[in-house]
């Protein structure tokens, strides 16, 4: 673990005298800028200039803990996953991520500095207008690429900021969610549809037993694999961003996560079985041992995962603005549709109870 001195707690750390013994080379000045409107953490752009002209780094995104100390601690976890992810995970994986040029984390886990790769502002889309086919078609096996590079690879359980759920965590999980999904739907009372909240409130009892469904096969997960969270670089490769949502679980999560709040609807209903098909085709393309059959029941299980994430993103968000709200509601809607045209409660249960017997 790095020692806390070589931590830039806030930007104003960042001076050239800093900068220079992290890179290991002379830096004459920084100029920073914030960007984006995460909340638990706070980015810059930096405009980096060397003492040897011939220097290559210009451009540098300092990823940094959040200036509030509720948010801090209560995301120190994430915190921890990030760093571990650019440290340790990220050179295992055949997925496409900045460049990491320093990661440093505190005994604490509650401040940290990452210095990556400046890709650039190309989203590869807005969440609100949902991704085009051909996005979607990328995204789906760029995910096949990362989950496969390490598919049930046992040696993911040392890892220390990472675990399979047990029955501990899925009792504290579901409780969690339960409260949770009250509050959310309380405060959204006006925006959501009967339907909706119901579906949520039936998703939040069943999730107990969902973080304990499908145990095998098990790979990284992102948590959050959406859009905001992809770039594109000029030539058109996907780069993903936002790891502090990693852990260990069936890789469909991350795929029916994706395809659930990142389509439309409509597109969803009419391409999502190409699009699990175009997955599971590049999982197997890398020697993965694993049926279309299978692949296509575990995405439909894996439906849960987007109103979970939805609902205690919301909840437990430091601060809410209309902009978020309308994309935690806009997620919610989504999510709940596919949730119920795939039957995936029923599935869940149907899953749980085998496993009883």
């Amino acid at each position: 673990m790095a020692d806390v001195n070589s931590i830039a707690v806030g930007v104003e750390d960042i001076s050239t005298e800093w900068l220079s013994n992290v890179l290991g080379t002379d830096v004459a000045s920084i100029e920073s800028a914030r960007i984006g409107g995460g909340q638990m953490a706070a980015t810059y752009r930096l405009i980096v200039s060397f003492v040897n002209a011939a220097e290559p780094i210009r451009r540098l995104i300092a990823k940094l803990s959040a200036t509030d100390a509720q948010a801090r601690a209560m995301v120190a976890d994430g915190y921890r996953k990030e760093i571990a992810f650019y440290r340790d995970l990220a050179s295992t994986v055949d997925m496409s991520v900045p460049r990491c040029y320093y990661a440093a984390i505190a005994d604490d886990r509650q401040t940290f500095t990452l210095l990556l790769e400046d890709v650039g502002d190309d989203l590869a889309g807005r969440h609100a207008d949902g991704a085009d086919l051909e996005m979607a078609f990328a995204a789906v096996r760029n995910l096949a690429g990362f989950h496969a590079s390490r598919w049930s690879d046992p040696t993911l359980l040392d890892v220390r900021s990472l675990r399979l759920a047990n029955a501990a965590g899925a009792a504290m999980a579901g409780a969690a969610h339960i409260a949770a999904t009250e509050s959310f739907c309380e405060r959204h009372s006006d925006d959501l549809s009967p339907a909706d909240a119901s579906t949520l409130r039936e998703i939040a009892h069943t999730t107990e037993a969902w973080f304990l469904a499908s145990p095998s096969p098990f790979a990284l997960l992102h948590g959050d694999y959406r859009l905001d969270n992809m770039m594109v670089r000029s030539g058109g490769e996907i780069v993903t961003v936002d790891w502090q949502g990693l852990s260990l679980g069936p890789p469909t999560r991350d795929l029916a996560f994706f395809v659930a709040t990142s389509l439309q609807p409509e597109a969803r209903r009419a391409h999502e079985r190409a699009l699990v098909a175009a997955y599971h085709a590049a999982v197997a393309g890398r020697g993965v041992q694993y049926t279309e059959e299978q692949c296509f029941a575990d995405y439909c299980i894996g439906q849960l995962s987007a109103p979970f994430v939805t609902v205690m993103g919301s909840e437990f968000a430091v601060a809410r603005t209309q902009a978020s709200d309308e994309m935690f509601l806009l997620m919610a809607e989504r999510s709940c549709a596919a949730v119920r045209d795939l039957d995936s409660i029923a599935r869940v249960r149907a899953e749980a109870s085998s496993r009883k017997g």
